[in-house]
C-alpha cells in the first residue's frame, strides 16, 4: 500500500522517513520528494508498506502525529495524475479552455469571439 506523507519538516531524510514508519510494519520503500532544481525537500513523500494492513496501521498511527515540531498527514496515496507535455488542458482551437475561450472557427467550443449570436455558423473574417 502506498502513502503519501505530508506536512514535512523540511530536513527531513528518506531514511528518516523509513525508520519512522518501520515502527508499523514493513517498509517497501521511502522518498522524499526534492525540487529539481534545488536538491531541497518539497515538504512531502511517499512510504510503500508491504501490506494494506501494515498500511492502515501506519496511516493510524502517524496521522496527525507530531514529527519535527510538525503533525504529518499522512493517507493512502492517489494515483498520479497525467500532465501531459507542454498544453495542460487548454482545449486547442473550438474547444473553449483555458486562453480566453479559444473557438476560432467551427462552432466556437467555449466562448472565444462574439460575432453577433448565433453559435451554430462558421466564423467569417
Amino acid at each position: 500500500m502506498k502513502l503519501y506523507v505530508g506536512n514535512l519538516a523540511f530536513q527531513t531524510t528518506s531514511q528518516e522517513l523509513q525508520e519512522l514508519f518501520a515502527q508499523a510494519g514493513t517498509v517497501e520503500s521511502a522518498a522524499v520528494v526534492e525540487d529539481r532544481d534545488t536538491g531541497r525537500s518539497r515538504g512531502f513523500g511517499f512510504v510503500e508498506m508491504s501490506s494494506k494492513e501494515e498500511g492502515a496501521a501506519a496511516i493510524a498511527q502517524f496521522n496527525g502525529k507530531e514529527v519535527n515540531g510538525r503533525a504529518l498527514n499522512v493517507n493512502e496515496a492517489k494515483p498520479r495524475e497525467n500532465r501531459g507535455g507542454g498544453g495542460g488542458g487548454r482545449g486547442g482551437y473550438g474547444g473553449g479552455g483555458g486562453r480566453g475561450g479559444g473557438g476560432y472557427g467551427g462552432n466556437r467550443g467555449g466562448g472565444g469571439r462574439d460575432f453577433g449570436g448565433r453559435n451554430d455558423r462558421p466564423a467569417r473574417w
